[in-house]
């Protein structure tokens, strides 16, 4: 099982920062991850990356979550398995989480797993898994604009590049459609070719290329 891109904490970055946010997200991440792990039967877990929010500190909140998730984690998966992305600078230092397995990347049966804030200098595998970008499809409606999660799947240097959504529920994510691309895998890539599947309640939606999406966008579809 792969997740990435949780943000433990991202409530409190809010509230300092002037938007009065409830704590909510972190038993609905619980509640996700339980709900994958008995349709899937995933007996060990990946986090590709960005626990936690903040960069150079931990905040009451994070170290509430992070050491109840180890503990969830523990007592469901045999093994746990954290991709450092560039929100966890600090996470080998927390004392707590020792029984993390923390790895720059992890490499499996020609499967490439980085968390995509860079890349790395070789790459051998013919297909890799990143996270990072958060990406969301914006479908206008109208003034309205509907966010829906998706994954990402194209070619990067002729190999199969797959980018995963956010496993958070405070934010939709990065709207592909309308922000500027984040990853430099994704910015070295040509997004028109890449496969857009929308994520949403456990159902997959084939949305077409990229391309495809956004020339129906542009023609007010």
């Amino acid at each position: 099982m792969i997740i990435a891109d949780l943000h433990l904490g991202y409530e409190q970055y809010l509230n300092r920062e002037g938007f009065m946010l409830p704590s909510f997200q972190f038993e609905k991440i619980l509640d996700r991850i339980d709900r994958i792990r008995e349709s899937s039967g995933a007996e060990n877990i990946i986090i590709n990356g960005d626990l936690k929010h903040e960069f150079g500190r931990v905040t009451y909140q994070e170290n509430r979550e992070l050491k109840r998730l180890l503990d969830h984690l523990e007592e469901n998966f045999n093994n746990i398995i954290l991709i450092k992305g560039n929100h966890d600078p600090i996470i080998p230092y927390i004392s707590q989480l020792k029984n993390f397995k923390i790895l720059e990347s992890l490499k499996f049966q020609d499967h490439l797993i980085t968390h995509g804030h860079f890349i790395p200098e070789r790459i051998e595998t013919r297909t890799i898994i990143i996270g990072h970008e958060h990406p969301c499809i914006g479908l206008r409606s109208g003034e309205r604009i509907e966010k829906v999660k998706c994954y990402l799947i194209g070619p990067f240097r002729g190999e199969k590049l797959v980018v995963m959504p956010s496993f958070n529920f405070v934010t939709e994510g990065s709207d592909i459609l309308h922000e500027a691309i984040i990853s430099p895998f994704l910015k070295e890539s040509e997004l028109s070719k890449f496969r857009v599947y929308a994520v949403e309640d456990f159902k997959v939606f084939d949305f077409g290329t990229f391309g495809e999406v956004a020339r129906i966008m542009r023609e007010g579809g």
